[in-house]
């Protein structure tokens, strides 16, 4: 996929860059394989707004995807590659021998026409999904179960991947992208590849407007407003809030670490790298 950057008639696509999609499907979703879904506004069952400055957008049909690849031993082909506008990989439409369709996530460097297949007997190939025990050691991959038999979890935004550094007993151990290194039952399901669309990252949004579209409202700065309503608040002329970034309820925006601890916790080995 390559950018795409326009003419500078207006000082809005002046500084737009985003990715080209003329090589993707340009008609309707698979109808069988979307559902309607609802604008919550960011509030929760109660009416309150639990996630700041989201509302409006554009509607969109959600597109139901597979993360499971539970058709074993089947060969599918790739009917078709589309935008999906709910993530930012693309999706891929394939077909099995069975005459059932189904939306996957779309690896890098897979085309229309490709066979892929899940299972033990599948080869070590762009876009099959097989167990991490019958994947050889340095393969990279996405769409990674945490738990057999639960769906991919790990990597699936565009560009993303993991990388399998090898089988330790009954567990396989996975270096992200992050930097983090955990261990997975090996049990669990992988699709072979990283997720297609890596170009998502340099997009630039170039005005407002877009982001409107994308849902997202706008949002007023601290320093801007009375200490009343922010603690960066107040102040003679411009000032930076004459204290440590925060948020509006007092918590620190400079690395405290809010994680609470998972029972999964004993899995990870080292912990992602810190932010410079």
């Amino acid at each position: 996929m390559a950018l795409k950057t326009f003419k500078p008639y207006t000082k809005s696509n002046r500084s737009t860059v985003i990715v080209d999609k003329s090589s993707l499907w340009k008609g309707s979703p698979y109808k069988k394989l979307t559902k309607g879904q609802n604008s919550t506004g960011g509030r929760n069952n109660y009416g309150r707004i639990t996630s700041r400055h989201r509302g409006g957008g554009s509607k969109h049909k959600f597109r139901i995807i597979d993360f499971f690849r539970k058709k074993k031993n089947m060969t599918a082909v790739i009917e078709r590659i589309e935008h999906d506008p709910n993530r930012t990989s693309h999706i891929a439409l394939i077909k099995y021998e069975d005459d059932t369709r189904n939306y996957i996530i779309c690896p890098q460097g897979l085309k229309i026409g490709d066979k892929v297949s899940s299972g033990e007997k599948s080869d070590i190939k762009i876009g099959n999904c097989l167990q991490l025990k019958d994947i050889p050691p340095g393969t990279v991959i996405h769409n990674v179960e945490l738990i057999p038999g639960n769906g991919g979890k790990l990597a699936r935004s565009a560009g993303s991947s993991v990388t399998l550094s090898g089988i330790d007993n009954d567990y396989a151990i996975l270096k992200l992208s992050s930097g983090e290194t955990r261990k997975v039952s090996f049990n669990c399901n992988a699709t072979i590849g990283s997720v297609s669309n890596p170009d998502q990252k340099n997009i630039k949004i170039g005005k407002a407007g877009r982001n409107r579209w994308r849902g997202k409202r706008p949002q007023s700065r601290g320093v801007a407003m009375n200490p009343v309503d922010h603690p960066h608040g107040g102040g003679e002329g411009k000032t930076s809030g004459g204290r440590s970034p925060v948020s509006p309820w007092g918590q620190s925006a400079k690395g405290l670490k809010t994680r609470k601890p998972k029972r999964s916790d004993k899995f990870i080995i080292t912990r992602r790298k810190k932010r410079k």
